[in-house]
């Protein structure tokens, strides 16, 4: 059992940054390859950015590619996400996840196995 608990949202004008943080609980974090998504008002929930178990790996989606930056620190059981020029699209709620099989990440929600709670993320225009 994997508890999975973000932080770090909030509002940000266009242009800006933040930085999302998840914490977990469990002694074997690094046996999970870890993910973020999102999910907009009136819209399924998304693929942003993924990382295998060792840190070693990393998927991005298009929409986020050269603006968002996962990285893991298993010492610490945290995954992070830093978001950099943020646009008014960005604007969601922002979960973390936790998938088997750590050397795969994956794009599908319903191929992670834990969620947090979620975070909102606005950007304003």
């Amino acid at each position: 059992q994997v508890q999975l608990v973000e932080s770090g949202g909030g509002l940000v004008q266009a242009g800006g940054s933040l930085r999302l943080s998840c914490a977990a609980s469990g002694r074997t974090f690094s046996s999970y390859a870890m993910g973020w998504f999102r999910q907009a008002p009136g819209k399924e929930r998304e693929f942003v950015v993924a990382i295998t178990g060792r840190g070693t790996h990393t998927y991005s989606a298009d929409s986020v590619k050269g603006r968002f930056t996962i990285s893991r620190d298993n010492a610490k059981n945290t995954v992070s996400l830093q978001m950099n020029s943020l646009k008014p699209e960005d604007t969601a709620v922002y979960y973390c996840a936790a998938k088997s099989a750590a050397g795969l990440v994956s794009v599908f929600p319903k191929e992670y196995d834990y969620w947090g709670q979620g975070t909102q993320v606005t950007v304003s225009s």
